[in-house]
């Protein structure tokens, strides 16, 4: 499926997946909205690139604190407004709120760092879900939220796969309409300063990068026969037909 003259929202885009996922598509003709948080210079610096690759991409800057569903909906809106919408949604923001390890203690996290992590993790990528979802079925195109069931802890693990699960929904709901649920799982991307018995658990030795990650978003959007499947990127780690 050619990307020319879709437009991509990208939330967390100022980061180092989602800058380099938008920059895979903006190369397929793929228009931008560039969604941060608090990096305004880094979103700024990669919308001015994204620009440059060619007159016909079109890169728009959004600032969003995506742990509140009234600046979600105002996300939306203002994407709506000022571009369009969304052909495609790249759900890539997240946060860990606290890391205790694949060997932490489950009481080290409260329940109210449970909450806060589901409620920007998966909350706000269902909200956006809910909001693009009508585009979409009319125009028959893709959609394309990550998840990634994490070595964080168990509160960020568990707000992640919460998405395998919409993703499974919607696919089996909205196959027929155009719209392609996707999920590329890059599980060995999200560790910071990973010991070498974790590194060593890594087939390929190594953690992954973010083009690695773009390369798999940008074959699933343009694959109208490919959906509701969770494509794990983990250097091997992980056994799966995928």
């Amino acid at each position: 499926m050619s990307l020319k003259g879709r437009i991509a929202l990208i939330t967390g885009c100022s980061g180092g997946i989602g800058a380099a996922t938008a920059l895979a598509l903006a190369r397929q003709g793929c228009s931008i909205a560039v969604h941060y948080n608090a990096a305004e210079e880094k979103a700024q610096a990669l919308a001015h690139t994204l620009q440059t690759i060619s007159p016909d991409v079109h890169a728009v800057v959004f600032q969003a604190d995506l742990s509140d569903y009234d600046s979600v909906r105002q996300l939306h809106s203002q994407v709506v407004e000022k571009m369009g919408h969304p052909d495609i949604l790249f759900n890539n923001a997240g946060a860990t709120i606290k890391a205790i390890g694949r060997m932490g203690n489950i009481q080290d996290v409260s329940i109210e760092d449970f909450e806060k992590t589901w409620k920007l993790n998966t909350g706000s990528s269902y909200l956006l879900t809910q909001l693009c979802i009508p585009h979409m079925v009319q125009q028959q195109y893709v959609q394309c939220p990550p998840g990634t069931g994490g070595v964080i802890g168990p509160h960020y693990a568990s707000s992640k796969s919460a998405l395998h699960g919409l993703l499974h929904w919607v696919a089996s709901r909205h196959a027929k309409d155009g719209i392609l649920e996707l999920v590329s799982s890059p599980e060995t991307t999200m560790m910071s300063n990973p010991t070498d018995e974790m590194r060593n658990m890594i087939p390929v030795g190594r953690l992954g990068i973010p083009n690695e990650i773009a390369s798999i978003v940008e074959l699933l959007v343009t694959n109208a026969y490919m959906t509701n499947k969770i494509i794990v990127a983990d250097g091997g780690w992980t056994p799966s037909a995928f």
